[in-house]
């Protein structure tokens, strides 16, 4: 599901053009030689006490020259409100903050310090998952810690599937000619909901595409590459066939009441999102099996999309101590010991590893006791599938906030078949060029 994105003005896409091209070394300082005692490295985040303090405790436990100290955070537009500040006024830096936008356009603003140093020898011993690293990148430099993604598949109402002998599709082309019979009994195969167009999104990543390419100081924009068109197709015989709902996610309990019905029976999802199926179902528990990730009929390998907009620990400019934030950052993301000290007695998991190539000893507890019923023990093979065949072709470009949400508009408009998605398309590339252009900065399209 969409997570919203922090609006930044014209002048910010132009400081980006900038800072790509003209990004070097560090520069922002490093460790401070002349500091006695163990360096202090501030973790600025959201995320709930119970997780974050016990982590915190045993990386001070195990380490003598650094200490992590846990900053809370209200949520993440205060977080951001907060990081501008701090950075504008040079004072009271953190080291670490939890990610609340896209790595590319902070670093346009100016909030993000250059880590590339300390961070590749990490990346060259193997600690991260590759397709977790291209997240944090802008201009081929690194500014954030790799947190990595959630593994991206589908779980489906295998009773109802059952109940009309309908497979559980392997392709898209699968899922539309299911959606047709599905239509027979007053059923939809999935949902698109009108305000949120991470569907087609995930459709261009997974076929290889991206809009946004960097070539030196130009960019080059292309809606309508393959890729791009390749998706949209499934997303239009989706929508003229009439066999997706339009479920909002902004009423987010008739949502869940909604997929809990048996009138929608395919949910593209992530292992953030079970535990929530499981808490809040009442009808249909047992009956969801989960599935791999549909594949485009000509893949010539089974690819799902890793990239997430959230997916890197950021390192903002003016931290005092960028060797030793970095190296904190690693061990938070890829220590054994450190997802080990997240686990929580009250829900029972720890906190997803999505950075490591490895997550296998951690699976089974995203995985609820009755959400699959049945089919629960093939949870954990199609999620460690997914892991490993997680590919980010995806690149971020410098206006891609106010595109996002020009996309919406036109994503509404797909919906409710005001226009075809090639139509939105054709305009997507017209409005991002344009856009491009009237913020000066050398694109090509």
């Amino acid at each position: 599901m969409n997570r919203k994105k922090v609006v930044l003005a014209s002048a910010t896409a132009m400081a980006l053009s900038v800072a790509l091209v003209a990004c070097g070394g560090g520069g922002d300082g490093g460790s401070d030689s002349g500091a006695k005692g163990p360096v202090t490295i501030k973790w600025w985040t959201w995320d709930e006490a119970l997780t974050t303090e016990p982590v915190a405790a045993k990386f001070n436990a195990t380490h003598k020259d650094i200490k992590i100290q846990v900053v809370s955070q209200v949520d993440n537009p205060g977080a951001m409100a907060n990081l501008r500040n701090a950075v504008a006024s040079g004072k009271d830096v953190p080291c670490l903050v939890k990610n609340g936008a896209e790595v590319p356009g902070l670093v346009g603003e100016g909030l993000l310090a250059d880590i590339t140093q300390y961070l590749e020898p990490y990346v060259k011993q193997g600690l991260f998952i590759p397709a977790a690293v291209p997240a944090v990148q802008a201009g081929g430099r690194d500014y954030a810690i790799p947190t990595g993604f959630n593994p991206s598949f589908m779980v489906i109402n295998r009773k109802v599937y059952d109940r009309y002998g309908i497979k559980p599709p392997k392709t898209w082309d699968d899922v539309i000619a299911a959606g047709k019979e599905f239509k027979k009994h007053g059923i939809y195969v999935m949902n698109l909901a009108g305000e949120d167009p991470s569907t087609l999104v995930n459709l261009v990543q997974q076929a290889g595409g991206s809009w946004y390419k960097q070539d030196g100081d130009k960019w080059k924009v292309n809606f309508l590459s393959p890729e791009s068109l390749k998706a949209g197709n499934i997303i239009q015989q989706l929508v003229d066939n009439g066999i997706v709902a339009n479920q909002t996610y902004t009423d987010r309990p008739a949502l869940i009441s909604y997929f809990d019905s048996g009138k929608m029976v395919s949910l593209p999802t992530q292992t953030w999102q079970l535990t929530k199926y499981e808490l809040n179902y009442k009808k249909t528990l047992g009956d969801w099996e989960p599935i791999d990730l549909p594949q485009f009929s000509d893949a010539t390998s089974f690819t799902t999309q890793a990239h997430n907009a959230n997916s890197g620990l950021l390192v903002p400019k003016g931290c005092a101590h960028l060797k030793e934030a970095t190296e904190a950052g690693v061990w938070l993301n890829t220590s054994k010991d450190a997802i080990n000290a997240s686990y929580r007695k009250d829900t029972k998991q720890y906190t997803w590893p999505g950075a490591i190539p490895d997550p296998s000893p951690w699976v089974d507890s995203v995985v609820p006791p009755k959400l699959f019923g049945p089919y629960r023990s093939k949870a954990k093979p199609v999620i460690l599938k997914a892991v490993a065949s997680a590919k980010d072709s995806w690149v971020v470009g410098p206006n891609y906030t106010g595109v996002f949400a020009e996309l919406q508009d036109q994503w509404a408009k797909i919906v409710t078949k005001k226009i075809t998605v090639q139509q939105a398309l054709e305009h997507m590339q017209t409005y991002t060029v344009a856009d491009l252009k009237s913020k000066h900065i050398n694109v090509e399209g």
